[in-house]
């Protein structure tokens, strides 16, 4: 259990740091929403000159993109970004600083079993994870109430919302596995960015095509807004290539993590 509240105490301003980040996306889109509702029509209009691979990419569903919630699919695109970046660098560095902190030897000369520690490790990681996404809704919730007095569905609401959890427990197991597998990362952040932008910018080859093959690539794509506003539901088949991929991510990690050679001091 130590180790579990030493987890979270480290990466506790982190965490404040990245809540605020999204939260700031969230509010200066939602400053914009006024004016744009005003002029819906001509920005629909200039929306359809962009090629549809863009507009999928950003998250823009011209049929229903005047309304609240579809509108919150556009800046919910650049919230997922920033959110997957902090899942994945959280992902790699709990495990990875053993090894470039030189701190593995001082851990497992403790009397606690290597599964254990990787636990803890996981807990820590997703509680902050959870806490991110507490802040962010409740934040989200906020601003809208003040510069919308719309009505929407808050359940749709917070089921588009909560996916940001989804994604980022997708990356954060991903980059859990990465960290065991890769002897020695000297920067955590580099390979963050570059593996989030990796499948950022194939999210942006996908189509409306429900045949799609791009769409099972890349995590930014299973839990469109668009769908969800329209049937009020997860799209199965993506939810549970969500479920599968963190289950193997994690149970591949274990069983890695505890026959890997620790580098001491």
């Amino acid at each position: 259990m130590n180790i579990f509240l030493h987890e979270l105490k480290s990466y506790g301003k982190s965490t404040i740091l990245w809540s605020v980040a999204l939260v700031l996306v969230a509010t200066v889109f939602f400053l914009l929403y006024p004016s744009f509702s005003k002029d819906v029509e001509k920005i629909k209009g200039l929306m359809e000159g962009f090629p549809e691979a863009i507009r999928i990419g950003m998250g823009i569903t011209l049929e229903s993109f005047a309304s609240i919630l579809g509108y919150y699919s556009f800046p919910f695109t650049f919230v997922l970004l920033i959110g997957s970046i902090e899942a994945m660098n959280f992902g790699i560095s709990v495990v990875s600083k053993e090894v470039s902190e030189r701190t593995g030897d001082f851990l497992l000369t403790k009397p606690i079993r290597r599964r254990k520690i990787l636990t803890y490790k996981i807990m820590a990681i997703v509680t902050l994870l959870v806490i991110t996404n507490i802040i962010y809704i409740v934040a989200t919730t906020i601003i809208i109430s003040i510069v919308s007095n719309k009505d929407y569905s808050f359940q749709i609401f917070f089921m588009i919302s909560i996916t940001l959890l989804f994604v980022q427990l997708i990356f954060m197991s991903l980059g859990v596995a990465m960290s065991v597998m890769l002897p020695k990362i000297k920067s955590v952040l580099s390979i963050s960015l570059a593996t989030v932008f990796l499948f950022y910018f194939i999210s942006f080859l996908s189509s409306k095509d429900p045949n799609d093959m791009i769409s099972y690539i890349t995590p930014f794509k299973y839990f469109d807004p668009a769908y969800i506003i329209k049937n009020s539901t997860y799209d199965r088949p993506f939810l549970i290539i969500t479920l599968v991929f963190i289950i193997v991510s994690i149970t591949g990690t274990y069983v890695i993590y505890s026959k890997r050679d620790i580098h001491t001091v």
